[in-house]
């Protein structure tokens, strides 16, 4: 079961909205952190992630367990959110 879900994103990253749209279309919140806006919070995002790209999706379950997916990759956020 899923907690919350926090995105890293950038005002120019398209993957960034596709992302948002499809947790949209399934009615689920999120909680958006725009790196742009925030750059104080790059390492974060590096830090979770392994990665210097976004998205950066981390779903945390009800177990306080942690998935990182980076980039639109549908094959792991759907069983992530589900």
């Amino acid at each position: 079961m899923v907690k919350n879900i926090t995105i890293f994103t950038t005002n120019t990253c398209g993957y960034c909205q596709m992302v948002k749209k499809y947790l949209t279309a399934k009615g689920m919140g999120y909680d958006e952190v725009n790196l742009d806006q925030h750059p104080h919070r790059r390492a974060e995002a590096q830090n979770i992630s392994g990665a210097m790209t976004v998205p950066i999706t981390v779903v945390t379950k009800t177990d306080d367990t942690k998935e990182v997916i980076v980039g639109y990759n549908l094959s792991k956020l759907v069983p992530a959110v589900n």
